[in-house]
């Protein structure tokens, strides 16, 4: 475990530059490819809910600094706070960054995230809920949580259940990983530009005569561009319709099953690497993960933070598992990539055991999450339901 005695103040975690036409908030921990923190999302929160009071400010940039846009939560720091003291620690983070997630979700004020690079978790719930979902060609999208023993969250239920067939249950299961061109083929990006042409977007948004979304959305398209998908995308027709032949099972054990099933006839790398991973992952996170995305399906956004949002609690508190602190341990402290899970097999976890996650804790100072009602959320409109 890291020492707890570095008490090196990190400064200007998150920008928050612009004039009175419009607002840039750029995450700047590159070093620690933007993970998101107590005091990051503390900020943002706050910055967000008054630059959407401010007559004056017609839009918002959300971008970063460096490869990343945001791997997602700072699991370090949040673990680290935990151990120290009490897993409600925790649950205040993930209390504000839902609360943060659904305001950006259901922004008044046009929100532009410029995904230059990889997003993952916690920076996912940033951007995958609004309105524009705006990537290049560096782009890397990944829901990679049952590996350290949690579980797709930040909405993660809202906006993979609406993806296509059962790709969302496959991005979630497997952590797989895709490139802009994918995220705009599947429905998790709304726009693709080249990367260099980034910087002139902005320039044509900061001279915008005005903020009427129309307008943004042509200029947009001025840049925006039809990537070709690489012969090699997990995103095509013939392994579309493996994904949904595995992954439509009601349970894991019977997705697991029918992806070895698959390979016998079929040995393409993808479904091996999905196989391995799976195997790799905490058995009750990937139980959770299936469970919250096939829920998520029939909730909207607002219904399925509040959910996801239990079930964060239970995990954190270990209420049958320890799995995220061995994960965590295994992946991120000592990585020596060799987790423990307990239980250590799919079999081993009951039905019960998982619904346990979904209940709520009976504990004086736990209350179910509640956000403020807003209206209703841009992927509602925008993607499809299935």
């Amino acid at each position: 475990m890291p020492s707890f005695c570095n008490f090196k103040t990190e400064l200007n975690k998150v920008l928050f530059e612009g004039d009175s036409f419009y607002r840039e908030v750029i995450l700047n921990r590159p070093t620690k490819l933007n993970s998101l923190d107590y005091e990051v999302i503390s900020l943002m929160l706050k910055n967000f809910r008054d630059f959407e009071t401010d007559s004056t400010v017609k839009f918002v940039i959300l971008k970063a600094n460096g490869r990343a846009f945001s791997a997602g939560g700072d699991v370090v720091s949040i673990v680290s706070s935990m151990i120290t003291g009490h897993w409600c620690f925790g649950a205040r983070f993930y209390k504000k960054q839902f609360n943060l997630d659904y305001l950006l979700a259901t922004y008044k004020k046009p929100l532009l995230p410029l995904i230059d690079g990889i997003v993952m978790g916690g920076g996912a719930g940033l951007c995958m809920n609004g309105r524009f979902r705006i990537v290049t060609e560096k782009a890397v999208f990944a829901m990679p949580e049952a590996s350290i023993g949690l579980f797709p969250d930040v909405g993660a239920s809202h906006f993979l259940s609406r993806l296509p067939g059962n790709f969302g249950e496959y991005l979630g299961l497997t952590g797989g990983r895709l490139n802009g061109a994918e995220m705009l083929a599947c429905g998790l990006a709304t726009h693709f530009l080249f990367s260099k042409d980034l910087s002139l977007l902005e320039t044509a948004l900061k001279t915008l005569p005005s903020s009427d979304m129309t307008i943004i959305y042509q200029v947009i398209n001025k840049f925006a561009q039809k990537p070709k998908l690489k012969q090699d995308t997990i995103y095509q027709t013939q392994r579309l319709e493996t994904i949904n032949k595995c992954f439509s099972k009601d349970t894991v054990e019977e997705i697991l099953l029918a992806l070895e099933n698959e390979v016998k006839n079929n040995p393409e790398i993808w479904i091996n690497k999905a196989i391995n991973s799976m195997k790799a992952a905490s058995p009750t996170s990937l139980k959770i993960t299936l469970r919250s995305i096939r829920a998520g399906r029939l909730q909207n956004l607002k219904l399925c933070l509040t959910r996801e949002y239990t079930i964060c609690c239970n995990v954190l508190r270990a209420t049958v598992s320890n799995d995220l602190y061995e994960g965590s341990r295994a992946m991120l402290f000592d990585k020596d990539k060799k987790p423990k899970w307990e239980p250590s097999k799919l079999e081993l976890v009951s039905k019960e055991m998982v619904d346990r996650y979904f209940n709520g804790i009976d504990e004086d100072d736990w209350k179910y999450l509640q956000i403020p009602e807003r209206s209703v959320t841009s992927m509602d409109v925008l993607m499809p339901k299935l």
